[in-house]
C-alpha cells in the first residue's frame, strides 16, 4: 500500500491547520496510508537550529506542511532546513505546501539594485521539491519562477460555501469590490463562481491615491453601490488601510452591508479599525486574533482535498469549480 507522509511542526501555530489535513486524508484514505510526522529541533545556544523528521519517510509520498505564522525569516530558513533534511530521508516525493508564501509581493524588480525575492525562494524550493502548492499568491504569475510543478489554489470556492451557509443574505443586491485597479482580476474571478451558483454580482472599483507607502490619501469608488450590499475582496490583509478607508467611502455613498474578506490576515495594525465592517472575513491559512466581527473561512478541505488527489493522480481543476460538481462527502 502506498504510504502518505504529513509533515508538520506540532510546536507550530499552523500545527491544528496541518492535523486538519491529515484528518481530512485519514478519512478519504482509498488506495493509501497516511501517518503524521512531526518536526523535532535543537536550538542552540547561538540561536542556530538542527532540524530533523521525526519518523522513517523513506520512499514515501511527503507533504510538508510549511507554518505560516513564524518570522518571515525564521520561516525562510526553516523552510530550507526541512527540505535538506527531507532530501538526505530517501523519500519518494517532496511536496511543499504553504498555506501563505511569504516574500511573495517582492516578485519583480522595480527598481535598481533589488533582490526579487519571490524568484530567490521559488529556485531554493525548486532544488529540493519535487512538487509545491499554496493558494492565493499575491501574483499569480510567480508560479512560472519555479522548474516544478507548483499549484496556486483559489479559496473562493470555499468562501462562497461559507457564504451560502452562514450569511446567504449578502447575495441579494450584492457588488463584489476590489480595494485597487489591479485586484479586477480577482473581483471578476469571484463574480463568475457566483454564477456558477445562479448569483449575479456587479463588480466595483476602488481608485486610490498613496503620499506615503502603506497610507492611502484619497479613495474613489468606480461602480454603482448605493444600496447594494457589498464584498470587498482581497489577497493579503497587512495592515487593512486600503480596505478600511474603501469601506468607509462605501458608507459614504450609501452602501448596505460591506463584508470584507481578505485570505491571508496578517493585521499588522491590529484589528480596532475594522469595526468599520458588519464582518470580517479570513482564512485559517494563519492564526487569526480573536475579535467580534471577524469569522474564519476554512481551508483545511481545500487543502486536504487537493493533496488527496495530488497522491491519487486525479486532476485538482475541480477545485476551482470549472470541470466537474463536488460532492458532498468532499465539499471544500
Amino acid at each position: 500500500m502506498e504510504e502518505v507522509a504529513i509533515i508538520a511542526d506540532s510546536k507550530g501555530k499552523g500545527f491544528e491547520f496541518a492535523k486538519g489535513v491529515y484528518e481530512y486524508l485519514k478519512n478519504k484514505g482509498e488506495g493509501f496510508s497516511v501517518r503524521l510526522i512531526d518536526i523535532e529541533r535543537t536550538k542552540f545556544k547561538d540561536g542556530e537550529v538542527k532540524i530533523r523528521i521525526g519518523s522513517n519517510i523513506r520512499n514515501a509520498k511527503c507533504f510538508l506542511i510549511h507554518d505560516s505564522n513564524k518570522d518571515p525569516y525564521e520561516w525562510f530558513t526553516e523552510l530550507v532546513f526541512k527540505l535538506e533534511a527531507m532530501n538526505f530521508s530517501s523519500p519518494e516525493e517532496i511536496n511543499v505546501i504553504l498555506p501563505y508564501t511569504k516574500f511573495a509581493r517582492q516578485d519583480r524588480k522595480d527598481e535598481s539594485r533589488v533582490s526579487v525575492n519571490a524568484k530567490a525562494l521559488a529556485d531554493v524550493i525548486s532544488l529540493y521539491a519535487t512538487r509545491g502548492m499554496t493558494v492565493d499568491l499575491h501574483n499569480p504569475q510567480m508560479q512560472e519562477y519555479f522548474s516544478i510543478p507548483f499549484d496556486n489554489l483559489y479559496s473562493f470556492i470555499s468562501l462562497v460555501n461559507y457564504l451560502k451557509k452562514n450569511h446567504p443574505d449578502i447575495f441579494q443586491d450584492l457588488v463584489v469590490v476590489s480595494p485597487d485597479l489591479g485586484g479586477g482580476k480577482r473581483a471578476e474571478y469571484l463574480v463568475k463562481k457566483l454564477l456558477n451558483i445562479g448569483v449575479k454580482a456587479d463588480v466595483a472599483f476602488g481608485y486610490k491615491t498613496r503620499e506615503k507607502e502603506n497610507e492611502v490619501a484619497r479613495t474613489v469608488i468606480i461602480g454603482e453601490v448605493k444600496d447594494k450590499n457589498c464584498l470587498i475582496i482581497d489577497d493579503i490583509i497587512d495592515t487593512g488601510n486600503t480596505m478600511i478607508k474603501t469601506a468607509e467611502k462605501l458608507r459614504e455613498i450609501g452602501a448596505k452591508k460591506i463584508f470584507a474578506y481578505g485570505t491571508h490576515g496578517l493585521f499588522t495594525g491590529g484589528t480596532e479599525r475594522f469595526k468599520i465592517f458588519d464582518r470580517v472575513l479570513v482564512s485559517d491559512t494563519l492564526k487569526a486574533p480573536e475579535t467580534g466581527n471577524l469569522e474564519i473561512v476554512s481551508l483545511v478541505k481545500l487543502f486536504g482535498e487537493a493533496i488527496y488527489r495530488t497522491v491519487i493522480g486525479k486532476s485538482l481543476s475541480v477545485l476551482f469549480g470549472d470541470n466537474e460538481d463536488i460532492s458532498k462527502d468532499c465539499e471544500i
